[in-house]
């Protein structure tokens, strides 16, 4: 609904009331048209301020509309309306005007921002178009280049770049609501002829033809198959070329074909489920999200490599005060470089102190006594942490949360050695860690609701989506990820190359495939893991197995036999592609791999075939797939939600697919199990491939969306 008042004598107030972002629902709307009647029809109102209840003026459209029939007063109808009055409309913007909330600003004749405000059009990350105008007026308002990079990315804007590229007209430090009205009072009497933005020509860029080429090609690139950005440019093209009414209809028409698109409601499936992970109780039903959190103003953080640097910083950007750790002088201060440079280069582009002061550096470990959680990121070594975990437990004061950031290590063996078990759990940050959105919070049977609590709140401070997780073998990210990575092993070993394999997942819309970003990532570290649970062939036990064999099953020496070799990856100039300098970032196929396979298959008599990309693609994305099937019949994950969350906000999973969970939904679940099934009976030696329970029985109850399996996985742990 909409709020009406008359302040300052002559200037109506429209106050959007639809908490928490007073989205344009249809109360909204239809408040919106009946209180600008009322004002325009007021003699005594001369002109009219827009603004937000709660310091937030408009976080665009409703998106819970989208799935039903919408009703009530359009947007577009409504908004050249505002535009039209007689009377000068201003928009008070506090907080943030995002979507249809810019669009419903850019349709009134004036514009103040408060200095903290953001704005944006990001409707493209919903696999949408701004199409209340947005696409037709930003352009004429600030020209084409500007208007198509905030349009096909969804970028945010502080107020004062918003104001450098001319979208408001003034940012204040005071109260934009005030200023808004002391602006409405000088405008009053002011003519609205230049004010009105869909009368404004839209500038054309030199050689507008190939501009827009250009433009294409970059987004599509970039874009790696989402077709709503695409969709963008066409409907900015139409600003620059067409009259302005004639722009509208493209608008119209393009959004038209997107709105029912699969891709719109894969990236709207992610928005959904990003706030669905919020909500989950713990298998002893205690709920995490309704217990109290433990404050943490003090931190300390236990390695200081890569990991530990990127933590390091983000909770420093948080507010936290932080103790950084290492164990000699020369890694303390090559740790202390590194950071202060990051939160020196973070703080520029945020326009916000560098916040040095709130790292303290040190040697010993006796500081934890201080602190009100510790986050332990030394490399994946069980019995170091093991080791850190014994002294954190004798030094640390009652209470103190114990955290690690493993990826999938047991956090139940750290917590045993430790005197209060409850209150430790995993804190799996993602590379790089003051980067990444993405934190999973793993907790083990003992961890207590307060501590899960506690690390989830954390993560939100530090301006992370936080997922709970179970404690199992990889969690959910990396448990998942090895039989994907597997199946990339395999199908080079029956004939394809690492370019093919790439190719067809990037092609998919990986910004990376498995070969590339294996290198990126340094092929020494699975091969460490490896080691470590004696499957490298090297240290395979002698007589348990032959080369492509563990344990009864399949497996591919393949990485270990490079790694022999000394090819690393990116590091060493040499992985499976070849890099024309250490730590180069250009992968170049490299005939030496193609030599190494054809030797390698003539070793173990095995006969290249040729493979689609079709083949690479079931292969890879159900083995993964099939995985989070089991994860949801362990309970490791809440529900499908948490598992997109994770591959879309940690492993690059394109989210115009929607994630792994959904886009099996796409595809549909009996065609999933059906080439499972022809995969398994082909290499009935990969367990992986063998469909899941849960999988089945979706499939018998008449393959339900993806919203309703926890029903049936309900009743599937109940038979268990």
């Amino acid at each position: 609904m909409a709020l009406y008042t008359r302040v300052s004598g002559s200037v109506g107030m429209i106050t959007l009331q639809n908490p928490p972002v007073n989205a344009l629902s249809a109360a909204v709307r239809q408040g919106i048209v009946d209180m600008m009647d009322k004002a325009l029809g007021d003699p005594k109102v001369k002109s009219v301020v827009i603004c937000g209840q709660n310091g937030r003026f408009c976080g665009g459209a409703d998106i819970r509309e989208f799935s039903g029939n919408m009703t009530g007063p359009p947007l577009v109808p409504m908004i050249h309306s505002m535009e039209s009055a007689a009377k000068p409309v201003v928009a008070a913007i506090e907080g943030i005007a995002l979507g249809g909330g810019l669009e419903l600003a850019l349709g009134c004749h004036y514009r103040i921002a408060h200095s903290k405000a953001r704005l944006g059009l990001p409707e493209v990350q919903l696999g949408l178009l701004p199409a209340a105008g947005g696409s037709q007026r930003l352009p004429r308002l600030i020209g084409v280049p500007a208007a198509l990079e905030l349009i096909t990315t969804g970028r945010h804007v502080t107020a004062a770049e918003a104001l450098q590229l001319g979208i408001v007209d003034e940012v204040t430090e005071q109260n934009a609501v005030d200023a808004a009205v002391k602006f409405a009072l000088r405008v009053a009497d002011a003519s609205l002829d230049a004010r009105r933005i869909s009368t404004f020509p839209c500038p054309r860029p030199p050689a507008t033809d190939a501009f827009f080429e250009r433009a294409m090609q970059q987004v599509r690139q970039n874009a790696r198959g989402a077709v709503a950005p695409v969709a963008c440019v066409q409907a900015v093209r139409a600003a620059a070329t067409l009259p302005y009414a004639q722009g509208m209809e493209r608008e119209k028409e393009l959004m038209a074909t997107l709105f029912t698109s699969g891709q719109a409601r894969a990236q709207q499936h992610c928005f959904f489920a990003q706030r669905a992970v919020n909500r989950w109780s713990m298998p002893n039903g205690a709920r995490w999200d309704t217990s109290k959190p433990r404050p943490v103003r003090k931190a300390m953080v236990i390695g200081l490599g890569t990991m530990g640097r990127g933590i390091t910083v983000a909770l420093a950007q948080a507010g936290l005060s932080v103790v950084a750790l290492e164990t000699t002088e020369k890694q303390l201060m090559e740790a202390k470089q590194a950071v202060s440079g990051m939160l020196e280069r973070t703080a520029k582009r945020r326009a916000v102190a560098p916040g040095f002061d709130k790292v303290r550096y040190s040697r010993d470990m006796r500081l934890a006594a201080d602190v009100d959680l510790v986050i332990e990121a030394v490399f994946e070594d069980m019995p170091l942490k093991k080791k850190i975990f014994q002294q954190l437990s004798s030094v640390c004061k009652p209470g103190t949360l114990l955290c690690t950031n493993t990826s999938g290590l047991d956090i139940d063996q750290l917590a045993s050695q430790t005197r209060n078990p409850e209150l430790v759990v995993g804190m799996h940050f993602f590379a790089p860690a003051h980067v990444m959105k993405l934190l999973e919070v793993v907790y083990g049977p003992r961890s207590s609701p307060t501590a899960v609590a506690t690390a989830m709140q954390l993560g939100k401070q530090m301006g992370k989506v936080s997922v709970a997780v179970g404690n199992c073998r990889g969690f959910v990210g990396n448990r998942m990820l090895k039989p994907y990575l597997e199946q990339a092993f395999f199908l080079l070993e029956e004939g394809a190359t690492p370019e093919l394999v790439d190719g067809a997942l990037e092609e998919f819309g990986f910004a990376m495939g498995v070969f590339r970003m294996s290198d990126l990532s340094g092929l020494d570290v699975a091969w460490r893991i490896r080691k470590a649970d004696e499957l490298a062939v090297t240290d395979a036990p002698a007589g348990q197995s032959t080369a492509r064999s563990r344990q009864g099953r399949r497996y591919s020496p393949l990485g270990d036999l490079l790694c022999e070799q000394g090819r690393f990856g990116q590091k060493t100039g040499l992985g499976w592609y070849r890099y024309d300098e250490p730590a180069g970032r250009v992968a170049k196929p490299d005939p030496w791999i193609q030599d190494f396979l054809e030797r390698y298959r003539a070793q173990h008599a095995l006969v290249a075939r040729r493979m689609d990309h079709q083949e690479v693609l079931e292969r890879c994305l159900y083995s993964l797939i099939n995985e989070g099937f089991r994860i949801l019949e362990d309970g490791i994950a809440a529900g499908p939600e948490d598992i997109d969350v994770i591959y879309v906000l940690g492993y690059g999973w394109p989210r115009h697919r929607g994630g792994p969970m959904f886009y099996a939904g796409m595809v549909g679940l009996a065609r999933v199990l059906e080439r499972l099934e022809h995969f398994h009976r082909e290499h009935p030696d990969v367990p992986g491939l063998q469909p899941s329970n849960l999988l089945r029985k979706l499939v018998a109850s008449g393959s339900p969306p993806v919203h309703r399996w926890k029903e049936v996985i309900k009743k599937l742990h109940s038979q268990l």
